[in-house]
């Protein structure tokens, strides 16, 4: 069941193709979330595990490393340690505008962080080190392409999700809190829940713009 996520197969049929399209396509940044079980937490977890298994990486390096965050402890990283954190270097002013984001991730039910461990990147560049300077690039590719797979899979199962960056403001909390190996380098914070609101218009530029076709 878990190969079909985008409808890829060896028998794959238009229908599959245009279900893979029509998931990349949903995926949007959903602001309005909700605490509401649109999947079982297994079913969660074995969407995200599937997602990190198979994504690809650099020399299959394997770097991306991922803490899934529910309920309680979705409530702690935005509320007592990002909210609380940002408290302290926004002027008091402009935090009202900060703090209604906050509430709005905390209104989910769970949080995907993700992750890159460096000492695999630093092996590898001990290991090859022609490539060296690229491998920590490579790594950032590999997170990027696994941060698509998970909000794509988990869009499709009925979730809304946004992507964020608090780090390194939270870095070294979320690592005391939740004995996050120190080799571990947060890279992006993806709040979900329920979608309680639709997202906005999207515009696109002209995609003959951005891409060039030589036959």
């Amino acid at each position: 069941m878990m190969d079909r996520i985008f409808g890829a197969t060896k028998n794959e049929t238009n229908a599959d193709k245009k279900g893979f399209y029509e998931a990349v396509k949903a995926r949007r940044s959903i602001y309005g979330i909700g605490k509401d079980r649109v999947i079982s937490d297994e079913k969660l977890q074995e969407v995200i595990e599937y997602a990190v298994k198979h994504t690809p990486s650099a020399f299959n390096s394997q770097s991306a490393r991922v803490l899934v965050l529910l309920d309680e402890n979705h409530n702690k990283l935005w509320n007592e340690i990002t909210k609380e954190t940002l408290r302290a270097i926004v002027p008091a002013d402009q935090f009202e505008a900060t703090e209604g984001r906050m509430n709005g991730f905390a209104s989910g039910y769970g949080t995907v962080l993700f992750f890159e461990d460096q000492d695999v990147i630093k092996g590898l560049q001990e290991k090859l080190p022609t490539f060296a300077d690229n491998f920590p690039k490579w790594s950032q590719h590999s997170s990027g392409m696994l941060q698509f797979v998970i909000w794509t899979a988990i869009e499709k199962e009925g979730l809304g999700a946004s992507l964020q960056h608090y780090n390194p403001l939270i870095d070294d909390q979320v690592k005391e809190k939740w004995n996050v190996p120190s080799s571990w380098e947060l890279i992006a914070q993806m709040p979900f829940g329920n979608p309680t609101a639709p997202p906005g218009e999207k515009e696109f530029q002209p995609v003959e713009e951005r891409v060039i076709f030589h036959k």
